[in-house]
């Protein structure tokens, strides 16, 4: 979790996609993800994290649905979305979190 706190305090704006490997929606998902993180790239950063594996930052962040997206930036949040998401609101709400 402490690396996980550390990522997230970056200047830069951290998307989290908080995902589980059953979830039908998660995987729908994946390919966008990997487009919006070639297009952010060196501007924000896109990581993935996996609930079953992860419950102590899911329960954190009060993550009860998945997918479940969080932009951060300086470890606050700035922005957050549960359920499947367009890459244009992914890359525009990246944008305002970088402003």
């Amino acid at each position: 979790m402490s690396a996980f706190n550390d990522l997230i305090q970056s200047e830069q704006p951290v998307l989290v996609d908080f995902y589980a490997d059953w979830c039908q929606p998660c995987h729908a998902m994946t390919p966008v993800i990997k487009e919006v993180a070639q297009a952010v790239e060196g501007k924000a950063r896109v990581v993935k994290v996996n609930i079953d594996k992860n419950q102590q930052a899911a329960s954190h962040f009060n993550v009860s649905a998945v997918p479940t997206f969080i932009i951060f930036r300086k470890g606050e949040i700035v922005w957050r979305h549960a359920g499947m998401i367009d890459k244009g609101s992914l890359l525009r709400q990246l944008q305002a979190a970088s402003a």
